[in-house]
């Protein structure tokens, strides 16, 4: 079986109870939390296999396979997840921007609130991508317009009587 299947299947059982998942997901963002804090300082792009990369980060395989679960998306170039094993090459190399504001969307405020993104974003900054992402996400409907409303031409005639005489 896949690292990848494996993480799946184990952190994302449908049939398993609350306390069987409950402590693989508590482990999991404890270490995840460990793990940007040691990334993110990182001057150069982290390179190196699936199993370097869980003993530079003191990471076991299985919980660093649901980190690159997470992260793949904010990578310059994606790994393939599918294919990787213990012996695959990955990159960690990360678009900054995007992985802050991935973290928002995933509501993940003890990852877009550590320190280290300080070395990266001011405090406006990191406001900005958290009301760059939440709003991107934010359905606005447009006003319905009804016959005896106010034209939206500025006109001051009745929609009816004006832009709603060609509808």
């Amino acid at each position: 079986m896949k690292l990848i299947d494996v993480w799946r299947s184990k952190a994302y059982d449908e049939r398993a109870d609350r306390a069987t998942l409950e402590p693989i997901w508590n482990t999991y963002f404890s270490l995840e939390k460990g793990f940007y804090q040691k990334l993110l300082p990182e001057k150069e792009p982290v390179k190196g296999t699936v199993k370097e990369l869980c003993e530079k980060y003191g990471i076991d395989t299985f919980y660093m396979t649901g980190i690159l679960d997470g992260i793949n998306d904010s990578l310059v170039t994606p790994n393939d997840l599918e294919a990787m094993e213990e012996d695959s090459m990955i990159s960690l190399e990360y678009d900054k921007k995007l992985l802050y504001k991935n973290m928002v969307a995933a509501d993940a405020d003890w990852l877009y609130n550590l320190e280290e993104w300080n070395e990266y974003f001011t405090e406006d900054e990191k406001k900005a991508l958290y009301k760059e992402q939440k709003s991107s996400t934010t359905i606005v409907k447009e006003t319905k317009v009804y016959p005896n409303d106010p034209c939206p031409c500025g006109s001051g005639k009745k929609y009816k009587k004006c832009c709603g005489k060609n509808a």
